[in-house]
């Protein structure tokens, strides 16, 4: 039984990339932490392109110079802005700031464009957006490392800048002004502090014996160098598959090691290269432009020179265990300890950006939640499920906000139908549910100006306040009131005023189960609920993917589209968050179960025995899935862990999608060529989907949780991704409806 079950789950989720994003501090407007005064710029605020760079160090000290602070008199015994990092956005804040008069201090632990400096020889430099003109005095144009140090240099040199050599370890709030910590120097008080230092931090450790001899390195200088060596890389990215190439057409006898059974990270090219190596370690290949920055140096076969060819060795599912002076011992796939002689080793796992230093300067890492946090985090989480307690009638009296009881007014006008449904909790509720999406909504299309987001939050908008609002709560008691109802409508749809089930029109079974799941056949919701879930439901998916509905339509989706629109890149990454995401097949199969017990308890040779069974489970279902899944932990969880908690794990409705979609034609088209894999696209998807492992590699994006938010889309800074679907013959059919607003300024030139 569990094979079935588990070729069943690697085929709708497990097998999808489950890359995980990296942690970086938290940055809001013009690089503003959660520390007020201190700001950080560059490559941490998420985007690590050059004008980028430029443009967040101008704007983070315009910000500065905005404080009330500023324009006062102010003494001259500390320094308005110390800037920590000599890279590019500290050179433009430090521009900026004596352009702005401000006194300011810049530190640099190793050298001025450290970043840069290390980049590999004539590496080509990045210039996206291509019609973007960064604020401020500092101008980039070169397009190569070498000339664009040259450019650097010079204008720093013309502006009289000069930085200071320290390490800040941390930086201490002194009340209203704070004090770095220096390694090795005096503190340095300083009135705010731009944080300038880039995501290069620290590269990330085995944690084995002898990882620290001196034969081990995390970057490749010089392939040439190791010719006739036995060589171990350790790493799945393109950093360990490109060092592995340039090490073998050099001559030398690599062993790569990875502790996944496959490569999901790397580009197409690198693997095609790694594939060609191993068969042929002769075979004609090159690192012409290397992608990482930690490979410094073209390779090919010609560099070998006099010596034969090397060799390539793959051990995929394999982890290091230690490393001595003349042999490796690492442990595969099937436990067994395998020793291998080895002269030199490369470890290329990935870097942490500096933590440590946010973590000591009481700066919050994005995704980190402190114990502060988790009170309020229960607190909020518990406050929902009193409220959706209260909203389903489960405590005491609850009409204790009706409005109107004394006006004496039927439901014949509209305000006595509007006076009627505030004696009910629900109306309350959906009230307050219905003006969050209208004014989160209002603030999601001032800030993210797009057609797509525009037009897809107006109708998540109109669906939410007409039919799911208005027409149950107050326009359908009204119509009934004055005869207006069909008497045919009434009994087929709304039987003793339940006027509620009008939510099926929109939500469809299983996410509202009741209207098939009812204790009588009710004919005209089973063929609506049918034709919803098994016809219509299925077609749009097809068409349009999962998120035509759940980005679109779904009341769900609304709330998670709006209010936890600031809130995308909380979502948890990685294998172990995507097996959770089997929990909606769970509820998904439970759901059915309930449904065909509720309608075999219609006929009246089982109803005796089952009716009890059924209603007991209906409060048990309603209870755990409705009210705590789905209410207070899917709602309570927003601010802390994204919106979509409930929509990607548990939601029933879309776990039947996710088994749609897996025929979908929709698709994420990706031009590959513009990706500078930022991870960018993985880290705002609050479905927890791997972007960036389809777009570096130009691969159209299927996995079947996209909701279609188009953050990934939008979040781009280099405009690689489209949505669209496959044509006739696979052919790409891009959408109309812009959704990137790179590609729009491109458009307009």
């Amino acid at each position: 039984m569990a094979n079935p079950l588990v070729r069943y789950a690697n085929w709708l989720h497990l097998s999808w990339p489950a890359g995980t994003i990296e942690k970086l501090p938290q940055v809001g407007p013009d690089g503003a932490t959660t520390v007020p005064g201190i700001r950080v710029v560059g490559d941490l605020t998420g985007i690590p392109l050059l004008k980028f760079a430029v443009e967040t160090g101008a704007r983070a000290i315009r910000a500065f110079a905005a404080e009330p602070l500023f324009a006062a008199p102010r003494g001259t015994e500390m320094v308005d802005v110390a800037i920590v990092g000599g890279g590019v956005s500290g050179l433009s804040a430090a521009l900026e700031a004596k352009r702005r008069g401000l006194s300011f201090v810049l530190l640099e632990a190793t050298q001025n464009f450290s970043t840069i400096q290390n980049f590999p020889k004539a590496k080509p430099i990045y210039t996206y957006p291509t019609e973007m003109v960064p604020i401020g005095d500092l101008k980039v144009s070169a397009t190569v490392k070498e000339d664009l140090l040259t450019e650097l240099e010079t204008q720093r040199a013309a502006a009289g800048i000069e930085s200071i050599e320290g390490r800040v370890r941390h930086v201490e709030r002194k009340g209203e002004s704070f004090l770095l910590q220096i390694d090795g120097r005096a503190p340095i008080p300083a009135r705010r502090v731009l944080v300038a230092i880039g995501r290069t931090g620290n590269y990330r450790k085995l944690g084995v014996p002898g990882e620290g001899l001196e034969k081990v390195y995390n970057r490749l200088y010089d392939p040439k160098e190791h010719a006739g060596k036995n060589v171990l890389v350790v790493g799945g990215g393109d950093s360990a598959l490109e060092a592995a190439i340039a090490l073998v057409a050099c001559g030398a006898h690599v062993t790569l090691s990875h502790r996944k059974a496959d490569f999901s990270r790397p580009k197409a090219e690198n693997l095609t290269m790694i594939r060609r190596l191993e068969r042929d370690p002769a075979s004609a290949v090159a690192v012409k432009t290397p992608t990482s920055d930690r490979v410094t140096t073209s390779a090919d076969s010609s560099m070998r020179g006099h010596h034969d060819p090397g060799s390539l060795r793959l051990l995929l599912g394999s982890e290091v265990q230690s490393i001595s002076h003349g042999s490796a011992t690492l442990r595969n796939d099937s436990g067994r300890d395998l020793t291998i002689p080895n002269d030199v080793a490369f470890v290329m796992i990935g870097r942490e950006a500096p933590l440590e230093f946010f973590r000591r300067s009481g700066i919050r890492i994005s995704g980190e939640v402190a114990p502060r946090s988790w009170l309020a985090l229960s607190l909020f989480t518990l406050l929902m499920l009193l409220i959706y307690v209260w909203k389903a009638w489960w405590i005491g009296h609850t009409d204790i906000f009706a409005l109107g009881t004394s006006w004496g007014l039927g439901r014949e006008s509209l305000l006595g139908a509007f006076s009627t449904a505030t004696r009910s909790p629900g109306f309350w509720f959906t009230l307050a549910y219905s003006a969050c999406i209208v004014g989160f909504g209002t603030a999601r299309i001032r800030r993210r100006r797009t057609p797509y987001v525009t037009r897809q939050t107006l109708t998540l908008m109109a669906i939410q306040v007409v039919p799911l609002f208005l027409l149950p709560e107050i326009i359908l008691p009204w119509m009934d009131a004055n005869h207006w109802l069909p008497e045919l409508l009434r009994e087929n749809l709304f039987p003793n005023g339940e006027y509620w089930r009008a939510y099926g029109f929109i939500l469809a079974w299983p996410l509202f189960l009741v209207n098939l799941a009812s204790p009588h056949p009710m004919l005209w919701w089973i063929v609506i609920g049918l034709v919803q879930t098994f016809v219509l439901i299925p077609f749009i998916v097809w068409k349009w993917g999962k998120g035509a509905y759940c980005g679109w339509i779904c009341s769900c989706g609304a709330m998670a589209e709006t209010m936890g629109d600031t809130h995308r890149g909380k979502m948890w990454h990685g294998p172990r968050a995507n097996r959770w995401n089997l929990l909606g097949q769970v509820i998904l199969a439970v759901s059915i179960v309930l449904t065909a017990l509720n309608m075999l308890a219609w006929s009246p040779a089982y109803s005796a025995a089952l009716e009890p069974t059924v209603h007991l489970l209906h409060k048990l279902y309603k209870g755990i899935v409705d009210i705590a899944i789905g209410g207070a932990i899917g709602l309570g969880f927003y601010f802390w862990f994204s919106g979509r908690v409930w929509c990607r794990f548990a939601c029933p409705l879309a776990a039947l999608m996710h088994i749609y979609a897996r025929f979908s034609r929709f698709r994420i088209f990706a031009e590959k060529s513009k990706c500078i894999s930022c991870n960018v696209c993985t880290s705002v998807c609050h479905q927890g989907i791997d972007v960036m492992n389809f777009a570096n590699k130009g691969t159209p994006m299927a996995d079947p949780e996209c909701v279609r938010c188009s953050a990934c889309v939008a979040g781009c800074p280099t405009g690689v991704l489209s949505f669209g679907r496959l044509g006739d013959g696979g052919k790409p059919i891009l959408d109309t409806l812009p959704a990137s607003p790179v590609q729009m300024r491109e458009r307009r030139g």
